[in-house]
């Protein structure tokens, strides 16, 4: 099944679903509905997906957020149906699923064309142009009337990309109390302040929003902004990412471009915790350069270039299933950062429910993964009370 939520997830994250069928009962007992259909809809210019449940006189209709869509279906495939076709844009995938589970995907050319709705959303932002809002235009991204000036515009899509990802992650932050967040490694804080102003002023929640940086003239420089912008549960603060202590519960962590092993101490904390959400971007992942090691793949580590890609993709790998051992459910998304660089993969985690059956599997695949690479990771060491024992 892991083959299917894969390709799940590739399909839900790159939104190239068009139509969906779910078919076929595994158990025809105790079943209110016959098939599913789902497409992709737009509510509140938000995407969702509807869950479209057949059954023999009426047909209910349930909108799922995206961060939910793949859990849903997986969770249908698990106890339900036997048998889809998922049309998208580059392809027709046929899934046929077993008794005892054995996944067989089928890949056919398209035969559906995306539906005009995605065009049009692709062309609205969260943040409107024409519509001044107070940050952008102390930040001189927005003019006075909204507009967007012309060598800002990338900042201002890009402000957009990131609460995308907000939107899609806040169904899984408390609504019956006030919302922490800690951003780690602030800097001059574009999205910190997009954070503050989507969920405080657009979404009318309760939160408070910690921005913390080493820099102490960009910390007074952001202290000062919030204050003419009257954003009162917003603050900054000079310090260490390892060293902060100050909050005892955060409910999500955001981490931008901290340095190498800044990033792992900002996800330990996380974890620790117990965020629900963590959004990282890693920047400069050196440790694992100097540990790699192995024969079967001198070929590659031979070469310096190819040795500092691989071995930061392989850091975000480790993190990413360290993170999933540890109860997360764990994407790793294309960001378009704000100062444009290649380091551009955002791990996006949400807090889940895990067996500790499923635990043991993942960290024995982990354990064979490090091994393979003759690695040390930070985070493992610093989460060692947290992780599975060796069997």
């Amino acid at each position: 099944m892991e083959s299917l939520r894969a390709l799940m997830e590739q399909i839900i994250q790159d939104e190239v679903l068009i139509t969906g069928t779910l078919s076929q009962l595994r158990k025809s007992e105790g079943q209110t509905y016959t098939k599913v259909l789902i497409k992709p809809v737009e509510i509140k210019k938000t995407l969702h997906y509807q869950f479209a449940y057949h059954s023999s006189n009426k047909v209910h209709h349930e909108n799922v957020a995206v961060a939910e869509a793949v859990d849903v279906l997986m969770e249908l495939f698990t106890n339900t149906f036997r048998q889809a076709l998922l049309c998208t844009e580059e392809a027709d995938y046929q899934v046929l699923i077993s008794k005892k589970y054995k996944v067989s995907i089928l890949t056919k050319s398209p035969t559906k064309k995306r539906v005009s709705y995605a065009h049009n959303r692709q062309k609205q932002y969260i943040l409107e142009e024409g519509k001044p809002v107070p940050f952008l235009v102390e930040l001189g991204i927005m003019n006075g009337e909204g507009k967007v000036l012309a060598k800002k515009y990338d900042k201002f899509k890009q402000i957009n990309r990131f609460l995308e990802m907000i939107q899609d992650v806040l169904p899984h932050l408390p609504s019956d109390r006030p919302i922490t967040i800690l951003d780690f490694g602030c800097g001059k804080s574009y999205l910190t302040f997009a954070l503050y102003h989507y969920l405080k002023v657009e979404q009318r929640r309760n939160l408070r929003i910690v921005g913390l940086d080493l820099k102490a003239d960009v910390i007074e420089h952001c202290n000062q902004l919030a204050t003419r912008l009257n954003y009162d549960t917003l603050r900054f603060l000079v310090g260490d990412i390892a060293n902060y202590n100050e909050l005892e519960q955060v409910d999500m962590v955001v981490t931008l471009h901290a340095c190498d092993t800044a990033t792992d101490a900002a996800l330990e904390k996380a974890i620790r915790w117990d965020a629900s959400v963590i959004l990282s971007v890693p920047c400069c992942q050196h440790e694992l350069f100097s540990q790699v090691n192995n024969d079967i793949l001198a070929p590659m580590l031979e070469q310096g270039i190819l040795k500092e890609r691989f071995s930061a993709l392989a850091t975000d790998s480790i993190r990413a299933q360290l993170l999933d051992i540890m109860g997360y459910r764990t994407q790793l998304l294309e960001f378009i950062d704000m100062e444009h660089t290649p380091k551009n993969i955002m791990i996006r985690a949400i807090k889940t429910k895990r067996q500790a059956s499923e635990q043991q599997q993942l960290w024995q695949r982990y354990a064979t993964f490090r091994d393979f690479l003759h690695v040390s990771p930070y985070l493992e060491k610093a989460c060692t009370d947290l992780l599975p024992k060796n069997e």
